[in-house]
């Protein structure tokens, strides 16, 4: 491993400290700088340092916590035998097992879902969207080429939004209105084909919209 690794390794453990310790406080304080700087506080961590792991500030954060989220939920897919699945099943376990995972920072989605919808981070947060997605399918072992890949993935992205959003709300016992919802939204994901009947009705060239604006959604620079 060369010196370079090793400091990205470093600075990246660094980071997931002082993110694990900032999202005590994202319930009080909100993803802002005071709440980064008082999870430095509780490392010991200087105001220089804070900065310097987190430049972009409190958008830099949100933005890290997002792809640490997708790290997690990754390594537990391949822990679980996914191949044994029915491709419904595979989906289904993605979502809740993203859910699950980030069960105990609800408050701090709630927040990050807030900031993300500021017009200055809405191509970051597509972005974030558009990567979770891709996970989730190349998990589930989708390894399409052509327009179906941009239209499971645009499917699933309103599957995944809109089951966060009623997640976010519910009371029910061990989530399971929220499970219950995730299954019936499933069901919208497995009819790609009369999706795909739907957009090419509406459409002239189907293929070449969907690729388009998913590749935009993947490329935007905030």
């Amino acid at each position: 491993m060369t010196n370079a690794t090793t400091k990205t390794k470093r600075r990246d453990d660094l980071r997931r400290e002082l993110l694990e310790a900032t999202l005590r406080h994202v319930p009080f304080d909100g993803w802002t700088l005071r709440a980064l700087i008082a999870g430095g506080r509780d490392l010991d961590f200087d105001l220089a340092e804070v900065k310097r792991l987190f430049p972009g500030g409190a958008d830099e954060a949100v933005d890290f916590f997002v792809a640490e989220a997708d790290r997690l939920m990754v390594e537990e897919l391949e822990r679980r035998d996914l191949k044994s699945m029915r491709i419904r099943e595979r989906i289904a376990t993605a979502v809740r097992v993203r859910l699950e995972q980030q069960a105990p920072y609800r408050e701090a989605i709630r927040r990050a879902l807030a900031l993300q919808m500021m017009p200055h981070n809405g191509p970051g947060a597509l972005r974030g969207l558009s990567r979770t997605v891709d996970l989730m399918w190349r998990a589930a072992g989708d390894d399409a080429t052509d327009a179906n890949y941009y239209t499971k993935r645009l499917l699933l992205a309103g599957v995944l939004s809109a089951t966060v959003l009623y997640w976010l709300g519910d009371k029910s016992e061990d989530c399971q209105a929220t499970w219950a919802f995730l299954d019936r939204r499933i069901g919208d994901v497995m009819q790609i084909q009369k999706a795909r009947a739907r957009i090419e009705k509406a459409l002239p060239n189907p293929d070449r919209v969907v690729e388009g604006l998913f590749a935009r959604l993947r490329s935007r620079r905030a």
